[in-house]
């Protein structure tokens, strides 16, 4: 198993609060994915993939169609996907991922968070170049399906690492390979879970004491309960 695989692994894939939270989060996405792409899932495959990954969570119509919705109206105000970077309390990278209607509000708030617990907010490229990003699809299949003949079958197509989870196919690609994996997987008749993007750690995650790990989950969860904020990574392992 490669990298992808371990960093699945071992993260403790925090759920958010409630369901609300949830639903703020895959919003933003579409809406944004629809902006960009237009609002026809049919004619948009990003958005035809967050809509599934709504669906997946529960996401009621009426929430989807409304963030579709926003896209197209002219009295809202557009959202940014701005990342911060920084360290935390005893030298842990962070980046944080965020979608905001006001820059200028989420960058005050994400500085005020660092500092609050003994870190600082960083320029742009001082944390970037020790996370890779990644493509990750979750899928379903009807039929049997052997990892290793999809895993060289999705090279083409960007694909790097196949593996199992429970039900569920686990693949993880290139950025830039997005689009040609989806394509690939709704040829195939495969079913989408979700999919989506995570950055992966190219540097050794950095060992901490119990209570040194006590006070980056304090910093974590501030980030997290942030309504700007849609994903946060660091540098810290947390293996057991």
């Amino acid at each position: 198993m490669g990298r992808a695989f371990e960093f699945r692994k071992e993260r403790k894939f925090k759920r958010w609060g409630n369901m609300a939270r949830v639903f703020t989060r895959l919003g933003k996405e579409i809406t944004i994915a629809a902006k960009a792409g237009g609002p026809d899932p049919d004619s948009n495959p990003r958005l035809r993939t967050l809509i599934q990954s709504a669906k997946s969570e529960n996401m009621p119509k009426e929430n989807i169609e409304r963030a579709i919705k926003r896209a197209v109206e002219k009295d809202h105000a557009d959202y940014k996907e701005v990342v911060y970077e920084g360290y935390g309390p005893h030298g842990i990278a962070f980046l944080i991922e965020t979608a905001t209607d006001n820059p200028t509000r989420t960058v005050a708030n994400i500085r005020s968070y660092f500092n609050k617990f003994g870190g600082s907010l960083g320029t742009s490229g001082s944390v970037d170049f020790m996370f890779e990003r990644k493509c990750v699809f979750k899928v379903k299949s009807a039929a049997p399906v052997d990892l290793e003949e999809l895993e060289l079958e999705l090279i083409d197509a960007g694909g790097e690492e196949v593996f199992q989870e429970e039900d569920e196919i686990i693949i993880y690609g290139s950025f830039e390979s997005f689009g040609a994996i989806q394509k690939y997987l709704e040829e195939n008749g495969f079913e989408i879970v979700s999919g989506g993007f995570e950055r992966i750690p190219t540097t050794e995650p950095k060992k901490l004491t119990p209570e040194e790990k006590a006070d980056l989950e304090k910093l974590i969860d501030r980030f997290e309960n942030d309504d700007d904020v849609q994903n946060v990574y660091h540098l810290m392992d947390i293996s057991e």
